[in-house]
């Protein structure tokens, strides 16, 4: 027995929770069939391009596996990284992003990306895969991202990184010799020594 089209975009959807037309596409599917199950309240549009079931309950990571689909090769790094491990309950109105220092950009309207740019092993370092509704998120770790906030303090505030690294410590998502390895690695070791010496 054959599976009509409507069948295998919602077993994608049951499976993945979020659709894109680039799926539908690879299953052979016209992407003007998704716009047709929208208007029948089979599907739900929720941006541009992606799509879910509209018994799909959501998830707080939404927006980090929107923006992963519109930038595969960025990372999700500083606040958005803290927000994903549970570093902090604020949420940030942007969703952070490390990509290379010379790759390009694409304009990006929704969801909201605040782009940074790294090279080397800054960009490399630490860079962690998690499944999240069917999708592979890039994370920054728990100690690279504690490191890049000390870095990057005059952009999120140094009592933001000193409050990353106590979190970090307290949950013990990252031995102190993580730490140390992620703050030689974004050449901030002397700045989080006294920090690093006093937990």
């Amino acid at each position: 027995m054959r599976t009509s089209p409507t069948d295998k975009l919602l077993r994608l959807a049951a499976k993945r929770q979020i659709v894109r037309t680039k799926d539908a596409s690879e299953l052979g599917i016209p992407r003007n069939y998704l716009g047709r199950l929208v208007r029948k309240g089979i599907l739900e549009k929720v941006r541009r391009g992606l799509y879910t079931s509209p018994d799909f309950s959501g998830t707080e990571h939404l927006t980090l596996i929107e923006a992963a689909y519109q930038l595969p090769k960025g990372i999700v790094c500083l606040l958005s990284a803290l927000r994903f491990h549970n570093f902090t309950t604020q949420s940030p109105h942007e969703i952070w992003m490390a990509i290379g220092q010379k790759a390009w950009a694409p304009k990006i309207s929704s969801p909201p990306i605040r782009l940074i740019r790294m090279s080397g092993a800054s960009l490399h370092f630490g860079v962690k895969e998690y499944k999240v509704s069917g999708t592979v998120l890039r994370v920054f770790s728990p100690a690279k991202t504690v490191a890049d906030c000390f870095k990057f303090r005059n952009k999120i505030g140094l009592d933001v990184a000193i409050e990353a690294l106590k979190e970090c410590h307290r949950s013990e998502k990252a031995t102190m010799d993580e730490l140390w390895a992620a703050a030689n690695i974004c050449r901030v070791a002397n700045v989080m020594r006294p920090y690093l010496e006093s937990l």
